[in-house]
C-alpha cells in the first residue's frame, strides 16, 4: 500500500510541504497541489492538469507500481486528496481510495507521533493505461444544453457575491451549485451512501462538474461514485479557465 499525502491550501504553495515536515502518516509522500497535480498557472486556469506523460513520470518518481493499493489524504474532508484520487483514475488505476476523514481521523485510531522523515522509494513501474474518468474541453460546454453543470464552490462564489480567488465573479450559465463541502457530515467523514445519492440524484445522467481551478470538483465526482451513481465529467479548467475568454456568458444570482 501507497499512501500520499496531499495537504495544501490555496493561495499559499508553501503551506503543504511545511505541513509534511512537521509531520506525516508513516511512509507517505507529499503530492504537492502546485507542483505534483497541477501545471502552472494561465490562461487554462489556476491549476491545470499536467501533462500524462509528467503526470505518469511523478507516479513513478514517488514509487508507486501498478500492482499498489493508493490511499490519499488531506486534513480538509478530502477536498485535496480527491484530485489526486482523480488523477490515478485518469490513469487508469482503479485500486485508490481516499482515507475517510483524513489526517484526523487517522490520529483518533493512531495516537501518538507523526513520521517526519521523507521516505525515499525506489522508482515506480506505474503505466498509463485507459481513463476510468472522463473530461470535457471549455469548448465543449454550450450552457442550456442537456448536460448539468454541477459547481463545487460555496454559494456566494457562485452567485457572484463575492470572488476571493479569481478576477471575476460568478458561474457558468445553467449550473447548479452543489457546494463539496455538503459531501460531509460536521466532523468531517463523508456522509453515508444513501444520503449522497440522495443528493445528486435528481440531476440529469451527463454531468459535468466544475470549480474554482477544477480541484474541488472532484470531490463531488468522488461523492457521485461512492454513492453508486455514474461518473460524472469534469472540467479541468473550471471557473479559473472560463473567465479568460470574454466572449463566454457570465451569470450571477441563484
Amino acid at each position: 500500500m501507497r499512501v500520499l499525502d496531499c495537504r495544501a491550501r490555496l493561495g499559499d504553495p508553501g503551506a503543504g510541504r511545511q505541513a509534511y515536515a512537521q509531520g506525516h502518516i508513516p511512509g507517505a509522500v507529499h503530492a504537492d497541489l502546485d507542483r505534483d497535480l497541477a501545471d502552472p498557472p494561465g490562461s487554462n486556469g489556476r491549476h491545470p492538469l499536467p501533462t500524462r506523460e509528467r503526470w505518469l513520470a511523478t507516479c513513478r518518481r514517488w514509487g508507486l507500481n501498478d500492482e499498489d493499493a493508493v490511499v490519499t489524504y488531506d486534513d480538509v474532508g478530502g477536498a485535496f486528496a480527491a484530485r489526486a484520487w482523480w488523477m490515478l483514475r485518469w490513469l487508469g488505476h482503479s485500486n485508490v481510495a481516499v482515507l475517510d476523514g483524513g489526517l484526523h481521523a487517522w490520529q483518533r485510531i493512531q495516537p501518538g507521533p507523526l513520521q517526519t522523515e521523507s521516505p525515499v522509494p525506489a522508482p515506480g513501474n506505474f503505466s498509463d493505461r485507459t481513463p476510468l474518468t472522463r473530461t470535457v474541453a471549455a469548448a465543449e460546454i454550450t450552457p442550456g444544453t442537456h448536460s448539468t453543470l454541477v459547481d463545487a464552490r460555496v454559494s456566494a462564489r457562485f452567485e457572484g457575491q463575492e470572488e476571493p480567488i479569481d478576477h471575476t465573479a460568478g458561474h457558468i450559465p445553467g449550473a447548479v451549485c452543489l457546494p463539496n463541502g455538503d459531501n460531509l457530515t460536521a466532523d468531517g467523514y463523508f456522509k453515508p451512501a444513501s444520503e449522497l445519492h440522495a443528493r445528486f440524484a435528481g440531476l440529469s445522467e451527463d454531468i459535468i462538474c466544475y470549480c474554482g481551478s477544477g480541484v474541488t470538483a472532484a470531490h463531488n465526482i468522488l461523492a457521485m461514485v461512492s454513492a453508486g451513481l455514474p461518473e460524472p465529467a469534469l472540467y479541468p479548467g473550471s471557473w479559473s479557465e472560463w473567465i479568460e475568454d470574454p466572449s463566454r456568458p457570465i451569470a450571477t444570482g441563484s
